[in-house]
């Protein structure tokens, strides 16, 4: 792991996640730029082997006989292409967390060294994950509700609604390391999940960014509007300023034939309408996709989802490439980016209509 030392919150989810199937062993880190930090926050996991410097630790591991087959990248967004980038050369699987870098050319210097290399990267999008949201994506794309004419996103969060000072706050809202805010942040979520399950990604957009919160550099308010060049149209919405919501990440999805919703905080039901029909609650007792552990009725949920994505991983890893399909990665950050930036310039045009370019 790189990141993810001392005071983290998403370095502890993927250490739950990547053990919680038994397929993965975390046995080395550069787990903080600070050499006194990463070697206390590597004590304090048990870790066998730390690093000070992750240039060091990519070469090392790749030298070592018994070295890492894998990396989970969780610094923050403007070290995801350097760190990506070394491990790739190096020849070892990157597991990165969204988005998939602070810049457009960061992102392109991991799509090169991801085409140069013999490893595989891979990019946390974990709601994807949920059986449900996987169950939604397998009816769309059987015809279960016809041709899609509208699609609506949503990822409401309130936790920045002031002018908040924490680890976690404070890299979010500086340009510099997160390179855009709640679009990048939660944004990309909503437009990979809405992408995931409608198997479309969108032609053009016209957007408006907002920073709510005085003295803010970053924006903490997105609004999006949508067309498909299949004539579907669309919304997303972002905020982080949405005072009581807590992660409230939503999708609907209407067609010719049916609708389908589904929401974050209630993860294992999915609503299905059927055109003329009463609306059917579909649950884990009706998923296909077999990504759970407990029975249905035993609520699973953000953890869980986090761990198909690492059990899927360690399947290819070991040769067997069935998830792919499921899996998102570099084209699903890919497609962020391209969302963020024509986002960006169109909110820089007073909302004109651009076209969306991966």
């Amino acid at each position: 792991m790189v990141g993810g030392g001392e005071g983290a919150f998403i370095g502890a989810v993927h250490r739950i996640a990547a053990r919680m199937d038994g397929h993965f062993r975390l046995v080395a880190g550069a787990l903080s730029s600070d050499p006194a930090r990463a070697e206390a926050s590597a004590r304090a996991l048990g870790l066998d082997r730390s690093y000070a410097d992750f240039h060091e630790m990519a070469q090392a591991e790749a030298a070592r006989p018994d070295g890492i087959r894998a990396v989970s990248v969780v610094t923050p967004n403007h070290l995801h292409a350097p760190v990506a980038v070394a491990f790739l050369d190096a020849g070892i699987h990157v597991i990165c967390d969204k988005p998939l870098a602070a810049t457009p050319e960061q992102a392109r210097a991991i799509a090169q060294a991801a085409a140069n290399s013999r490893a595989r990267f891979f990019l946390t999008h974990n709601y994807c994950a949920h059986p449900m949201v996987r169950e939604a994506r397998a009816i769309v794309a059987e015809g279960g509700i016809g041709d899609l004419r509208l699609v609506q996103a949503e990822y409401l969060q309130g936790w920045l609604a002031d002018d908040v000072h924490s680890k976690q706050a404070d890299w979010r809202t500086d340009p510099a390391r997160s390179g855009a805010g709640a679009i990048g942040d939660i944004g990309t979520h909503a437009w990979q999940l809405a992408e995931f399950v409608t198997g479309q990604t969108p032609a053009a957009l016209a957007a408006e960014l907002s920073s709510m919160v005085p003295g803010r550099r970053v924006d903490d308010d997105v609004r999006v509007m949508l067309r498909y060049a299949s004539g579907a149209r669309g919304g997303l919405w972002a905020s982080q300023v949405a005072v009581g919501r807590e992660n409230g990440l939503s999708l609907r999805v209407f067609g010719t034939r049916g609708a389908l919703e589904w929401q974050q905080e209630d993860p294992e039901r999915l609503v299905f309408t059927v055109k003329g029909e009463p609306p059917r609650i579909l649950t884990r007792a009706q998923d296909r996709s077999a990504s759970f552990r407990t029975p249905p009725g035993h609520p699973e949920g953000y953890l869980e989802a986090f761990a198909n994505l690492y059990a899927d991983i360690a399947a290819v890893i070991r040769g067997d490439d069935a998830p792919l399909a499921r899996l998102p990665g570099l084209a699903d950050g890919l497609s962020g980016m391209a969302f963020i930036a024509a986002a960006q310039a169109s909110a820089a045009r007073d909302g004109a209509w651009v076209e969306v370019r991966p």
